[in-house]
């Protein structure tokens, strides 16, 4: 029998979120509520002890908690020096981070982070699927920023995580299986499960059919067949679309318990997966493969979470971090939300989100979706269970709030978009892809951009694709199966593309843009100008993507190919897309071979930027162990 002297007083984090001279913001899970206080030494200053009053502690279990920290210092912080910091609580003796989460630690040197004067040194990166056969980037970056700990100067200002954290909807076997230990080790909350054939979160639990057959789980009668036809969909992709849904998380304490292992290696200790009985032949196997991608995920998170608990992070959600093709038409989200269990598992992942990445971007924004929901947690401490109408309820509230964008001042303004929740749903069919931004959206972007000299938007996708795959989406779409090939772009809504544009014309909006993305699972470079304008502005069209995710390498090469071959910058047919006053000019990668433009293989982006906000250097940093550049064409 485990007791909670059993457990480790840190299980996850910290994490080093949004990063102020006047504040810096911690996220970390505890297997009970600390009392803490923080030790800042800035340099050769004198160190701050403070004690942290502002502290926000949520049970998500008998015995977890998340803690949400504010740290104010006495004064002001220094910009652009390296700050070392240590937590410590009550029981723990000396260094609190050194003694409990020594991984956090280069050797004896306790964690540390810098806060930038200026938005100019910039990593980006999306994707990250813990069962993809290939390394994790997060790993290539944390050794890439050890070789860089003493050197402020070299140091990015943040790591932009630009969707798809976690992957809720595509899950292995093994990790499904440390979930569920994890769940039950840690005892996180209950819940009930309206309108699916098992009544509540145990039930799924125990189920023969919780790994790999999750669809099953789903009503069975005549009045919601279609429903579970457009759920865990398989190919056909319509609600929950991932081609390999089938074991999708559903509860809340699922999601949660998701976040803390693919952010740090301590749960994995409390968790002993082994293959569950019931499986068919053709599961065994696929857990035995996925069991080798788990074991070496688990093997690079102690880099993983050093990384997190020295570099300040800001993050944004995309389609998996709630389910794949979130809110991709106005027919998908007529069918997920007017269903009870597939409006629950969406409210479920949206509400982690809140928790686990949401609150470090910016805490003022998200107060009072965050109060509803830690009045739900607080309340589910005596019975173990959430109380099914409160749940209800803060779902509501989550799936109303249009608060997710964020803005971070400086040189040059960071913007970072939510692309999923304020969608412009398309007026000719409820079948087409939406918008990605509705027009009230896009106009308060344009406001945002008045009169700045440069900005760098983060846009989850690329707001300048791949025209030859662009195209097929729409063929797709004017077929009724947007769904099929994830029609998931700027272009594939008339209004929202031509809103898009005109931004970018306007005489007041920046001269310079950055455009960093990630979603599509290969990484390019676009430069970007308006045609026959002499003194329009330049924009640049950044992609980095997956950090553990690539595209299938023999089709995007054909893709590659056809695209440079029917869309080069001086093809006719360029003038027959939506962007055709934009001459859009690809970077080649200094490692590519035969012309390729687009650079397939996990890796994260690195971004330096000149005074003006224009890029001085693109590079990514590939999870392989090497660097890849995009220099500017000698032609441009």
């Amino acid at each position: 029998m485990h007791t909670t002297s059993d457990l480790p007083d840190l299980l996850a984090g910290p994490l080093v979120r949004r990063v102020e001279p006047e504040r810096i913001l911690l996220w970390l899970v505890a297997s009970r509520p600390l009392t803490l206080s923080a030790t800042l030494q800035p340099g050769d200053a004198a160190a701050q002890q403070l004690e942290l009053n502002d502290t926000r502690v949520i049970p998500i279990g008998r015995h977890a908690y998340v803690h949400l920290l504010t740290i104010t210092p006495n004064s002001p912080l220094p910009q652009d020096q390296i700050i070392h910091y240590d937590l410590q609580w009550d029981g723990e003796q000396g260094s609190g981070l050194s003694h409990s989460a020594p991984h956090l630690c280069h050797g004896d040197e306790l964690p540390s982070l810098m806060i930038a004067s200026d938005n100019r040194r910039l990593l980006h990166g999306s994707c990250r699927k813990p069962h993809f056969a290939g390394k994790d980037a997060l790993v290539r970056t944390d050794s890439w920023l050890a070789e860089r700990r003493d050197q402020p100067a070299q140091r990015p200002a943040w790591l932009l995580m630009t969707g798809d954290q976690v992957y809720v909807d595509d899950v292995s076997g093994p990790l499904l299986v440390a979930v569920h230990q994890l769940i039950a080790r840690l005892g996180l909350f209950d819940e009930a499960l309206e309108g699916a054939t098992v009544a509540d979160s145990q039930a799924l639990y125990q189920s023969d059919d919780t790994y790999y057959r999750r669809e099953q789980l789903l009503p069975d009668v005549p009045s919601n067949m279609a429903v579970r036809d457009r759920f865990f969909g398989g190919v056909r992709k319509p609600v929950f679309t991932s081609a390999n849904a089938h074991n999708h998380l559903i509860s809340l304490a699922e999601m949660l318990a998701m976040y803390l292992l693919v952010w740090s290696p301590v749960p994995w200790r409390l968790t002993q997966p082994a293959m569950p009985d019931g499986l068919n032949d053709e599961e065994r196997q696929r857990y035995q493969s996925e069991q080798q991608q788990i074991d070496a995920f688990v093997d690079g998170l102690p880099q993983v979470a050093r990384l997190l608990a020295h570099q300040p992070s800001l993050m944004i959600f995309d389609d998996h971090d709630v389910t794949d093709d979130w809110n991709l038409t106005a027919d998908w989200e007529r069918t997920a939300y007017g269903h009870p269990f597939s409006r629950q598992i969406i409210g479920n992942a949206v509400l982690a989100y809140l928790l686990c990445q949401g609150w470090g971007n910016d805490p003022d924004a998200v107060a009072e979706p965050l109060d509803a929901l830690t009045q739900l947690l607080e309340n589910a401490k005596r019975s173990g269970s959430l109380d099914v109408s409160e749940q209800d309820a803060c779902i509501d509230a989550v799936l109303r709030f249009h608060g997710w964008e964020y803005q971070i001042a400086g040189t040059p303004t960071l913007v970072v978009l939510d692309t999923r929740t304020r969608r412009w749903r398309s007026e000719r069919s409820p079948f087409r892809p939406s918008g990605l931004m509705d027009w009230e959206a896009l106009t308060e972007l344009q406001q945002r951009l008045l009169d700045q000299t440069a900005v760098v938007i983060v846009s989850p996708a690329p707001m300048f694709g791949v025209k030859l795959i662009e195209g097929i989406q729409k063929l797709f779409s004017l077929a009724g199966h947007p769904l099929v090939v994830d029609a998931e772009n700027w272009m594939a809504h008339r209004g929202a593309a031509k809103v898009l544009l005109n931004i970018f014309r306007h005489g007041r909006t920046p001269g310079n843009y950055v455009i960093l993305s990630g979603d599509v699972h290969y990484s390019f470079v676009y430069d970007i100008a308006i045609r026959h304008r002499e003194h329009g502005p330049q924009l640049w069209q950044i992609t980095s993507s997956g950090l553990k995710n690539a595209f299938p390498p023999r089709l995007l090469d054909w893709f590659d190919r056809l695209n440079r071959w029917l869309y080069a910058p001086a093809s006719p047919l360029n003038w027959l897309t939506k962007r055709r006053r934009m001459r859009v000019s690809p970077r080649d990668p200094d490692r590519a071979s035969a012309g390729e433009r687009l650079w397939n293989g996990s890796g994260i982006g690195l971004v330096e930027l000149d005074e003006q906000g224009r890029p001085e250097s693109v590079t990514q940093l590939d999870a392989r162990g090497f660097d890849i550049g995009f220099p500017e064409r000698d032609d441009e």
